[in-house]
Order: C-alpha cells, then sequence, then structure tokens
C-alpha cells in the first residue's frame, strides 16, 4: 500500500501545485513585509541612492574621461614647447644634420607609456619612438599619409577602431631648413591606457558604493524600527482600547513629527474618554429622571379604586408626571439641536421691545417680585425665541432659588460690540465649588431653597443657546448675597448684509 501511495501521488508529478505553493509562501511572506512603513521608506530611500548612483556614475565618467583629455593635450602642448626649444638653440643647417639632431633629441627624450615621436624627412617617416608602431599609425596608413602631408602646425585627434588604441591626439609640429618645410616632428598620444585606468578607477569606486549603500540600507533598517516605534506603540495602544477601558495612552519621547502625533493620540483619548464618561453619566441620570415620574404614575395606576375623587387625583397626578417627562423630552431634543447649524435663526429684532415681552413673561412665574431693571435700545439680529428660552430657564432658575420676600430683576444693555441679558436674584448665593459645574447637565446646586424638581438641565441649555449664537454665559455669586448670570452675544449680521 504504501508504494501504491507513493506511485498515484508523486511529488515530480505536480509541479503546477509546487510552483502554486511556492508561489503562495512568497506572498505569505514578502506582501505583509512590503506593506510596512518603514520597508517602503527604505525601497524609496534604496530607490533615490541608486537613481543618484546611476546619475553620478555617467557624470563622473565623463569629467574624469575630460580631465584626462585636458592632461593629455597639456602633455602635447609641453613636449612642443620642449621641441621648439631644442630646435631653437640648434637650428638644422641641412638635411643630415636635421637628421642628426632629431636622432639625438629622440635618444635624449624620456617618452611615456602611450606617447608616440614621429620624424618624418622629405614626407618619409624616419625615426620613431618607441617602435613599433600601431598599425594605425604605420608608414601606409591614412594617417600617416595625411600627417607627413601638413607643412603647418597641427594639433587634433582620430577615434579608431582598435581597442588597445582608443582616441588618439596628436600635434604636427614642422621643421625648416632655411624656411622651407623639410620635415615634421609628430607627437601622438593614446587614450585607451588612461581611460581603462579610469573605468577600473570608476568600476572600484562604483563597487564601494554598493557596499555602503548596502550596509546604509541595513543601519536604515535598524534605525527605521526604532524611529517607528511611537506608530507601533499607537497601534498596540489603539488595539487595546475598548468602550469599557479608554485609559491607554502612549509614552511621548522627544519632539518633531513623531511625538506630536502621540501627543495628538493622547488628547484625542482625553477628549474621547472625557466624552463616554458624559455620555454614560448622561444616559445614567436620564435613566434616573425618566424612571421616577414612570415609576410614581407606575404605583398609582396600580392602587387606583373605583373612586372618582381617588381616580380624578390620580389622573392629575399622572397628567403632571406626563409634562414633567414630556419637558424634559423637549430639553433633551434642545440640547440634541444646538449642535444643528441651523439651530440659531438670526433676525432683526428690536431690544428693547424683545427685553419688554420677555418680561411680560417671566413676571407671571415667578413666586416673588420681579422687576425689569434697564433695557438696551437697537436693532440686533439674534434668535428671539432661542433669546427668550434662554432668558425664561434663568428666571426659573432663580425663582427656584429665591424666597417669597425676596427680588428678581432682569435686564438688557447694548454697547459696541455685545448685547447682554441679565437676571440677577437675591437667594442664597452658590458656592464656588458648585459653580465650576453648575452648566453642566442634571448639575443641581447644593441649596434647601430649591423648590423645583426639574432634571437639572435649563442652565445648560442657557449656555448652548450662548455659545450657538458664538457668545457665553457669566456668572457671578457669593454665598448670601444672591447671583447674577449674564448672557453676553456678539452683535451679528446676516450673511447678505453690508
Amino acid at each position: 500500500m504504501k508504494q501504491g501511495w507513493t506511485t498515484q501521488f508523486p511529488i515530480k508529478s505536480h509541479p503546477a501545485w509546487a510552483s502554486l505553493t511556492l508561489q503562495r509562501l512568497g506572498q505569505s511572506v514578502w506582501k505583509p513585509l512590503l506593506a510596512e512603513t518603514r520597508s517602503q521608506i527604505l525601497l524609496c530611500y534604496i530607490g533615490l541612492m541608486l537613481a543618484f548612483v546611476g546619475v553620478a556614475v555617467p557624470c563622473v565618467y565623463y569629467v574624469l574621461f575630460r580631465e584626462v583629455d585636458y592632461r593629455l593635450k597639456a602633455d602635447l602642448t609641453d613636449e612642443v614647447a620642449e621641441l621648439r626649444a631644442f630646435m631653437a638653440t640648434q637650428p638644422p643647417e641641412s638635411i643630415l644634420h636635421m637628421r642628426r639632431l632629431m636622432s639625438r633629441y629622440l635618444h635624449d627624450e624620456l617618452v611615456e607609456d602611450d606617447q608616440y615621436l614621429i620624424f618624418v624627412v622629405e614626407e618619409q617617416p624616419y625615426i620613431a619612438e618607441p617602435e613599433p608602431l600601431p598599425a594605425i599609425m604605420q608608414a601606409e596608413s591614412s594617417l600617416m599619409e595625411e600627417w607627413r602631408m601638413l607643412k603647418h602646425s597641427t594639433q587634433g585627434d582620430r577615434k579608431t577602431k582598435d581597442p588597445e588604441v582608443g582616441r588618439i591626439l596628436y600635434w604636427v609640429e614642422p621643421i625648416m631648413i632655411d624656411s622651407q618645410v623639410t620635415g615634421v616632428f609628430i607627437i601622438a598620444r593614446s587614450t585607451s591606457a588612461e581611460r581603462a585606468e579610469v573605468g577600473r578607477v570608476i568600476r572600484t569606486v562604483l563597487l564601494i558604493m554598493l557596499a555602503i549603500l548596502l550596509l546604509a540600507a541595513v543601519i536604515a533598517w535598524l534605525i527605521s524600527a526604532r524611529i517607528l516605534r511611537p506608530l507601533r506603540s499607537l497601534s498596540a495602544t489603539a488595539r487595546s482600547i475598548s468602550e469599557s477601558d479608554l485609559s491607554q495612552r502612549i509614552k511621548v519621547k522627544g519632539t518633531g513629527e513623531l511625538a506630536e502625533v502621540a501627543t495628538t493620540f493622547n488628547e484625542m483619548m482625553d477628549r474621547l474618554q472625557s466624552a463616554f464618561t458624559s455620555q454614560r453619566k448622561f444616559i445614567r441620570d436620564a435613566s434616573h429622571e425618566l424612571r421616577t415620574p414612570i415609576t410614581i404614575i407606575q404605583g398609582h395606576l396600580d392602587v387606583m379604586g373605583q373612586d372618582p375623587i381617588d381616580q380624578r387625583e390620580t389622573l392629575a397626578i399622572v397628567h403632571n408626571e406626563l409634562d414633567r417627562m414630556n419637558r424634559f423630552v423637549n430639553d433633551i431634543l434642545t440640547l440634541a439641536k444646538a449642535e444643528r447649524p441651523d439651530f440659531i435663526r438670526l433676525e432683526a429684532v428690536d431690544l428693547e421691545g424683545l427685553t419688554s415681552d420677555i418680561f411680560g413673561q417671566v413676571r407671571g412665574i415667578t413666586q416673588c417680585d420681579c422687576q425689569l431693571s434697564e433695557t438696551g435700545r437697537g436693532t440686533v439680529w439674534l434668535d428671539p425665541q432661542k433669546i427668550t428660552q434662554a432668558i425664561i430657564n434663568l428666571v426659573e432658575n432663580a425663582n427656584q432659588h429665591t424666597p417669597k420676600t425676596g427680588l428678581i430683576t432682569l435686564g438688557s444693555a447694548l454697547s459696541c460690540e455685545h448685547v447682554r441679558f441679565w437676571v440677577t436674584d437675591t437667594g442664597e448665593g452658590i458656592h464656588l465649588q458648585d459653580q465650576e459645574h453648575i452648566f453642566d447637565q442634571f448639575a443641581r446646586a447644593k441649596n434647601q431653597l430649591r423648590q423645583s424638581d426639574g432634571a437639572g438641565l435649563g442652565l445648560s441649555i442657557v449656555r448652548a443657546i450662548a455659545e450657538a449664537s458664538g457668545g457665553h454665559i457669566e456668572l457671578q455669586s457669593q454665598p448670601g448675597k444672591g447671583a447674577t448670570f449674564r448672557l453676553v452675544l456678539p452683535l451679528q449680521y446676516p450673511k447678505n448684509s453690508r
């Protein structure tokens, strides 16, 4: 059975399966690796460095080859200057004398590698150093034919197909006897050896650069892992955060963009934790506020009998609690709508008339004396319904904390930059520790004179209206001296006004 199984399923008979398996294995290894940020940064770094090398090497080749040509041409110039100085001290008197001079000059001259000195007499090569000459410079070559026919000083270069010679830089200097050109002295240099040396240097430098690039890539990989450590910490912290645990934070070290990202993340988590805490508190308080009237309604309905008087009393209590729940729901909706852009609708309002109308509405809901202290005069742009709601909430709050023998005053004023509304009472005031959170949702001051069972959303609504209108709410109070709430709003105009 074992032999038969092996015969039926040989691995070599499934090359496609093996190739697919290796391909999937490679993808499972390389795809996550290439998706990492530091891998992408490293690849960009290597790509830029290779592009730099690809541009730099040809430029260095060009510059070095130009330097080689300049140096070889300078050597030709120096050699011609020496020849001219030699011929000036011993001018040839005859062809025989000229041959002897050239032979001595060539014998005494130290010829460099790839340098050729050729003396032509009466258009025929006479002597050369060193010998033998390359084929391109032999007597029957076209280049030699061109050289020996020249009658004036000439400098030039010639490309050859011989890789051992390369380009030839030459200088042809005529030699005269009695003002007649009887010969030419040729100085030629081959560039192949110099350029080959430059090529070897460039290749060596290129290998060193690639080795350094490889070493730098490894070091950059290790350094990038350290630099990007805050991002991994950010990812780990984000994975560890849940709805029940928002306390995780990233340790911020140093400065820079990553430290700024970590700081921003921590600040965002602080805001989220605060928002979640407020949300849970809001749900808890809202549940409590709704549970109380529901319990009262349910309890009275359970014990309600057949007595008509008892039924009327029970229905009155039920209606009262339902009204209370309805006000509570409306307050919650108002707070929810305060974040909408169309929550405030501006219109031109006479400030004196608006203040008088509000005073007329609140005068009947206060249990103590209520007076209008001052009214501003002028036309302002605001939302009269929302402002009226805010002032009524302030008056209701003052009425809850002011004895029947006390006084509540309200008023308005207009300045160059703001319009102000205020409500002042003569109650027992608000303690400093309560002033810090008096505008929070469901917040209640610790005051024994409180005569309302409201949910504690009135002042939150006032603050929401003030902030939605671009203003703010101010509180000035001392225990035993009452409290003053000021609604400060900036002067606003419709967007299409000038």
